[in-house]
């Protein structure tokens, strides 16, 4: 597509597209770029200027007006809620008489989950003139509409598929498994034609070999690990614990509002709030994606105690809130992963990601894998060390990966078909130490 024949426009709210134009190419995206759940982020308030999340979509549009690329993305004034901590690097800019804020990213709100960040039609070329074109509108946009400077520009948690647009000369890292190699050294480059640096983190997922029944699963963990499941899930048995799942029309008010009611109550005991999403966010995913959604109640005696929310779709499950009003040793465990890793399997998902933080995901058969992000920062002395500590952060990060991978309790027999590769032994030895009660 020739550069005459597109235009580039900044947008603050989804519904300035049709929800058709939306979705068409948010298709196969995983169900939280969907125009309903970005949506209800906007409309509830729980996306907005005053909560730092300023909407900021990109899209790229033919002169009539057709749609054929959309880039979500956020003005921020914090850091908070992204999840690729870079609260350092907006020290240093303090330290040195700077504001890194308002910075722009490209990312789901609240929402560490792998996935395109450029929703494309595949008919525009994305030449680095074009990533500038967009760098400078959204630099215009920022000092027009809010009178400030924009500092830099990031991809959260961007697929391979994004990572190839963005850096279309680094190394794939094909299934998630090589070690990271591709550029972070440090450059001295304009900031008008830095290239975006990248940032890796580790995260775990399940992945679903064609299991039939949760059995299957089981049989192919070591012995000790397969009995270790079996306890946990047989004390919670014996001690009068179930689960029901409700999905679409079957999330009743109440069903919704027990959730709530645990979601407030978990992050007001650790953060001392109720939370960033209100009850108006999520009555509206109930309203228009529900059937996207999928709650986990966990009962005692038929008293409700606990309660996990899920999205998915074809992509996969997506463990996303968990909140509980009882103390149960080994409930969370049960309610956000055995309970996820029963639903995937029934419902033929290929995925099981079950949230962020957490090794003791490891020996309940997730496996680690690599997430990226993309950093440009507008100022290139900042740029420059950025890239070195990035140079230097990089090899640490795939130690742990490697570290995380030999300690997957799965059986020798089993490991040639694991997706995270190279897996050294089964550590039959490694205990359950340091284990939380981790949002999922």
């Amino acid at each position: 597509m020739n550069a005459i024949n597109y235009r580039i426009k900044v947008i603050d709210s989804v519904d300035q597209l049709s929800k058709t134009q939306w979705n068409k190419l948010a298709q196969g995206a995983g169900p939280f770029l969907s125009y309903d759940f970005l949506h209800a982020l906007e409309q509830s308030g729980s996306c907005c200027n005053a909560s730092g999340w300023q909407s900021c979509h990109l899209v790229i549009h033919s002169s009539q007006d057709i749609v054929h690329v959309i880039i979500p993305g956020y003005l921020k004034t914090h850091s908070y809620g992204e999840y690729v901590f870079d609260h350092a690097w907006a020290n240093a800019y303090s330290q040195h008489g700077l504001d890194y804020y308002p910075k722009w990213i490209s990312a789901v709100p609240f929402t560490p989950v792998t996935g395109p960040r450029i929703l494309s039609d595949g008919t525009v070329e994305f030449t680095p003139e074009l990533f500038n074109a967009l760098e400078q509108m959204l630099v215009s946009y920022v000092a027009s509409t809010f009178g400030e400077t924009l500092s830099s520009l990031h991809y959260l948690f961007s697929d391979i598929n994004t990572t190839a647009l963005v850096k279309p000369s680094s190394t794939a890292l094909p299934n998630d498994v090589t070690e990271p190699n591709d550029a972070t050294e440090p450059n001295n480059e304009t900031n008008s034609s830095a290239h975006f640096l990248t940032r890796y983190t580790v995260q775990f997922q399940w992945h679903n070999y064609n299991y039939s029944q949760f059995d299957d699963f089981l049989d192919t963990l070591t012995s000790r690990k397969r009995k270790d499941i079996k306890k946990s899930r047989r004390k919670l048995t014996d001690r009068g614990v179930s689960f029901t799942y409700a999905t679409g029309e079957q999330i009743t008010p109440d069903t919704l509002h027990f959730f709530t009611k645990c979601y407030k109550a978990t992050y007001l005991k650790r953060s001392g709030h109720v939370g960033y999403l209100n009850d108006d966010f999520f009555a509206q995913l109930v309203e228009n994606f529900s059937e996207n959604m999928l709650i986990v109640t966990a009962k005692e005696n038929n008293d409700a105690v606990a309660s996990a929310l899920f999205f998915y779709d074809e992509t996969g499950l997506y463990g996303r809130y968990w909140g509980a009003l009882k103390e149960i040793d080994g409930l969370h465990f049960a309610c956000c992963y055995f309970e996820g890793i029963e639903f995937a399997i029934a419902n033929s998902l290929p995925l099981f990601n079950p949230g962020t933080q957490g090794e003791h995901k490891i020996l309940r058969g997730f496996e680690p894998i690599y997430c990226r992000s993309h950093h440009k920062l507008r100022h290139a002395s900042f740029h420059s060390a950025v890239a070195d500590f990035l140079h230097r952060e990089t090899p640490h990060i795939a130690g742990y990966f490697n570290q995380a991978k030999n300690a997957l309790p799965f059986n020798q027999a089993f490991i040639p078909n694991l997706k995270t590769s190279s897996v050294i032994a089964p550590n039959d030895d490694t205990h359950n130490y340091n284990e939380k009660n981790d949002e999922i």
